[in-house]
């Protein structure tokens, strides 16, 4: 019998330490169950692992985890330059490193056991602990957006940025080809093409049906809004027409994550849409951070992640108008009739 090879080594050992899919599962066991020396390994290896079995895993503090979330956008923020600098400095290295993996089926067993030991008591908090990391990059983007925004404001007499809209239009079409202003997102856009934000903040990072634009800056021209939903996962608050305000006002919301009501809308953008409110829609938070809640950049520039729907005195429930409710039916166009009446879509 010939002696096993280092793939199907390896194959035994991704086996008993659970990472293999069905396909591999299922050679793994007709591996050993052929072949004296893999019923050898795995035993080893099982033997290796038993003790691990006993270990009792106990959560991370939720205090030791936001220090460590607060660290990490720390040194995420202040050492993204050195990073590819030495990412840049491997690329031209020509060295290569052969360690003999199966050199000591022992060894790397209880290698095996500390790895797993360790993953057993980080694994229960690491999705919270990413889930904390996405949120404060998140808070952090829509800070640089409102820094950018800012600018703008301040190089045209203090107004917002705005783009002529036809009285009545739609304003969900985010991608629409027309010259003519058809979704909300086309003011943020061009601060965009202006230089003021970076395209990529657009993209919330617990969002995870959002992709950031992969194309040189000098595209940005090209474009005269986002070319798909899936490039900006911040929802603009949409103005009163009425309104005589045309400038940030401190304490009132400018921009929050996803509005969770207009998740599903047609690929289609010459369609209509025909969107009808149920009690879920009224309730439900935005998809960006796992329903958990939203960011909101407000008008003197603060961040504030609010765990439900609805600001102020009055309760107002920043994803609707107060006109909607159950049963009602969004055709894409509405807009508010006050300054009061908070509403970001899409």
């Amino acid at each position: 019998m010939n002696p096993l090879g280092p793939e199907q080594k390896q194959l035994l050992f991704d086996y008993c330490l659970g990472l293999t899919t069905k396909k591999e599962t299922a050679r793994a066991e007709a591996l050993v169950f052929s072949h004296k020396q893999a019923t050898q390994i795995q035993m080893k290896l099982r033997t290796a692992l038993a003790p691990l079995e006993s270990v009792e895993v106990e959560p991370c503090p939720d205090a030791l985890a936001e220090r460590t979330i607060e660290r990490l956008c720390e040194l995420a923020d202040s050492s993204h330059h050195r990073l590819e600098q030495l990412l840049a400095a491997e690329e031209t290295r020509k060295s290569t490193v052969k360690i003999g993996f199966w050199r000591n089926i022992g060894e790397m067993a209880a290698v095996a056991a500390a790895i797993i030991l360790i993953a057993g008591v980080l694994l229960p908090s690491l999705g919270m602990t990413r889930q904390r990391y996405w949120l404060k990059r998140c808070q952090s983007q829509q800070a640089s957006i409102f820094d950018g925004m800012n600018r703008y404001i301040s190089e045209h007499d203090g107004a917002l940025p705005t783009v002529p809209a036809k009285a009545g239009g739609p304003w969900w079409n985010i991608g629409c080809p027309d010259n003519e202003s058809c979704s909300s997102a086309r003011p943020l856009w061009l601060l965009v093409r202006l230089g003021y934000v970076k395209h990529s903040d657009f993209v919330c990072p617990g969002g995870s049906q959002g992709r950031a634009l992969k194309f040189d800056i000098s595209e940005v021209q090209k474009y005269n809004d986002f070319p798909g939903r899936k490039y900006v996962l911040y929802s603009p608050r949409i103005h009163c027409p009425k309104s005589q305000k045309n400038c940030m006002t401190a304490g009132q919301p400018l921009m929050a994550d996803r509005s969770p009501i207009f998740e599903d809308l047609p690929s289609d953008l010459s369609r209509e849409i025909k969107l009808r409110l149920d009690e879920k829609l009224l309730t439900v938070n935005s998809r960006n951070h796992a329903g958990r809640g939203q960011n909101i950049v407000f008008g003197d520039g603060h961040v504030k992640f609010v765990k439900i729907r609805v600001l102020g005195p009055e309760q107002d429930d920043i994803f609707t108008l107060r006109m909607m409710s159950t049963g009602f039916e969004i055709k894409g166009c509405e807009r508010p009739d006050c300054d009061t009446d908070f509403f970001f879509a899409p």
